[in-house]
């Protein structure tokens, strides 16, 4: 890709056309913009011209702009300035080429996505202070006649539905099957053992898992050869740990007796400084990672390909494993602008073990992954990754993806779950692991598990080490999900602006509805008109997540139900019937606990 244009220049003039209220301008020479014939509307064309980058702004007018999300986001979803922002490379391996401008109702005013979601494309976004306008940059490398589509979402809907719009378009015409372990409460054996597991520490966990209400087992980073000492060192050598487990293959069948699946944790594109397998792929790795101890395999080479589906596939054909945990293949954009992203054809010449780019190469890499295991185990097998390398696109090869890493933090774990159901609406988006400390009291462990009971969620704490109360209190919100499951993960989903960081989060379908509270200073908006309509909504949950002893409901109209309230570990604290007037209507539901709305019977 050539050097962009100085950020003064973002501005200029170029051949435009208005979309939906937004101004799409080609800024580098070639083609101009067209309108596609879609049936659906709003989708531009960009065809490649004879300048090798092509360039194209995205603009309207600020209005009543307080905010932009995008998949990479993170806590930053300010309206920052143009010159503030650098470009950012989204593809397969990392991200995705969407994103919305939104008001302070939450609503689109500029939501858009391109079909180019393997190559990479460098995208930059920000407030021009001289006019008046937010833009977004998109820069890719189309050859002369080669088309992108940029997809444009009618302003005024929720950011939510139009980003999730977007998202099913850009979403593979055949996403993987999820099968329905994907979709099932999880142990993670990471932040309750690190890298310290053996055969005997999990299966014995693997039993409470079940008890509790768990139906798939993780086993993370430490089951390999070389997995010890907190970093990567040993990556590359992907055989168990005989002195953990001697008979990895027997350890895995006493996990299914309990009637949990069995997924493996793997980072293969990591090239350990201390592996054996060093000595032969280390020309493949040039990228140094020295905080970890290891380098990064780069998969533009059809050798660090092989070695990869050879690697996963080998675990899964000779252990009877149910899935894989596909760890740090994010790693991989380091090859994909920078020092690296012209260079490593170490034969001096065009060849097909070579592919220049990075998301392309990922897309065979991991196609080839899928089929191998698909000829192995049907399509009866789990695939997860997680952010950031969970664009709408890799649902062709994963069918689990998961929030990163946010040890303890329900805050964080809340907004990056929810971030990704934007993203990947129809998939099994998992919680980051859950871990709390065993001396809180239940009430404080809980909200934990509340904050992403809109996911599946990742139990990660030593079960045998638990006090009761905590054990009981997982096994009511476990049942409470699980019997909710379709519309806690399927539903309706409203949830706020993000930049408030979603503090209400409501699920609903025409019989169920959930509403999570988050934030003691928000009032949870709940119409209960239709409990008391035959054939229409027949239960409404409040969960209360906050340390506080009340919610307040703000309710469109009066409405006789009756309330049955629980408190955090499902003990039940009182059942009433009574008249919940118009407006906001206080109701006491203990921290951590649960108000259950019916009609009166």
């Amino acid at each position: 890709m050539i050097p962009l244009p100085d950020p003064r220049r973002l501005w200029n003039d170029g051949s435009a056309l208005e979309v939906h209220g937004t101004v799409v301008t080609r800024l580098a020479p070639g083609p101009g913009p067209i309108v596609a014939g879609e049936s659906e509307g709003g989708v531009v064309e960009l065809a490649g011209g004879i300048s090798e980058t092509t360039l194209v702004r995205l603009d309207v007018p600020l209005g009543g702009a307080v905010g932009y999300w995008h998949p990479a986001c993170g806590w930053d979803r300010h309206l920052a300035a143009d010159w503030m922002t650098g470009w950012r490379a989204v593809g397969l391996a990392d991200s995705a080429p969407l994103g919305c401008l939104y008001d302070a109702d939450g609503n689109a005013m500029l939501a858009f996505a391109t079909d180019r979601v393997v190559a990479t494309t460098l995208v930059k976004s920000g407030v021009g202070e001289r006019t008046g306008r937010f833009g977004v940059w998109l820069a890719m490398d189309l050859e002369p006649g080669e088309v992108c589509r940029i997809r444009i979402a009618e302003p005024g809907r929720s950011h939510a539905d139009a980003l999730r719009e977007l998202a099913r378009w850009q979403a593979p015409g055949t996403p993987l099957p999820v099968p329905d372990a994907g979709r099932t409460a999880t142990y993670s054996t990471w932040y309750s053992y690190h890298q310290e597991v053996s055969a005997a520490a999990i299966e014995a966990e693997a039993k409470l898992a079940a008890e509790s209400g768990c139906g798939l087992l993780i086993l993370d980073d430490g089951w390999q050869r070389g997995g010890t000492g907190g970093g990567y060192a040993g990556c590359g050598d992907w055989e168990p740990e005989p002195e953990k487990f001697p008979d990895f293959g027997a350890h895995v069948a006493a996990v299914h007796e309990t009637g949990l699946k069995y997924m493996a944790w793997i980072a293969p594109l990591l090239l350990g400084q201390d592996s054996a397998a060093r000595e032969e792929l280390a020309g493949f790795a040039p990228h140094a990672r020295p905080e970890w101890r290891c380098h990064v395999l780069d998969p533009r080479h059809a050798r660090v390909r092989e070695f990869v589906v050879d690697s996963c596939a080998r675990l899964v054909e000779a252990y009877g494993l149910d899935g894989l945990k596909i760890d740090f293949l994010d790693s991989a954009s380091a090859y994909a602008s920078g020092t690296y992203a012209g260079a490593g054809n170490t034969s001096g010449s065009a060849s097909e073990d070579w592919i220049p780019d990075v998301g392309t190469a990922m897309r065979v890499m991991l196609a080839a992954l899928r089929d191998r295991l698909h000829a192995a185990r049907g399509t009866d097998f789990l695939i997860e990754f997680r952010q950031p390398y969970t664009g709408p696109a890799i649902l062709a090869y994963a069918n689990v993806l998961r929030a990163s890493d946010c040890p303890a933090d329900a805050v964080a774990n809340r907004v990056k779950s929810l971030d990704l159901a934007l993203l990947a609406p129809d998939a099994a988006i998992h919680s980051d692991m859950l871990m709390w400390d065993a001396s809180a009291t239940p009430e404080q462990a809980a909200r934990q598990l509340l904050a992403v009971l809109h996911t599946v969620p990742q139990i990660s704490v030593r079960l045998a080490d638990l006090p009761a109360e905590h054990r009981a209190m997982i096994a009511f919100w476990l049942g409470f999900w699980r019997e909710r499951r379709d519309l806690l993960t399927g539903g309706r989903l409203r949830a706020g602006r993000p930049d408030e960081l979603y503090p209400v989060v409501t699920a609903a379908d025409a019989e169920r509805a959930v509403a999570v509270l988050h934030s003691a200073q928000h009032l949870v908006p709940l119409d209960l008109h239709h409990l008391q309509v035959l054939g229409g909504l027949r239960e409404a949950a409040v969960v209360n997540a906050t340390a506080t002893g009340r919610v307040v409901l703000d309710l469109p109209h009066q409405a006789d139900v009756r309330l049955t309230v629980s408190d955090a570990c499902g003990r039940p604290v009182r059942t009433e019937n009574t008249r919940l007037a118009l407006g906001p209507v206080s109701v006491a539901v203990p921290p951590s606990g649960l108000c259950l709305i019916t009609p009166v019977a």
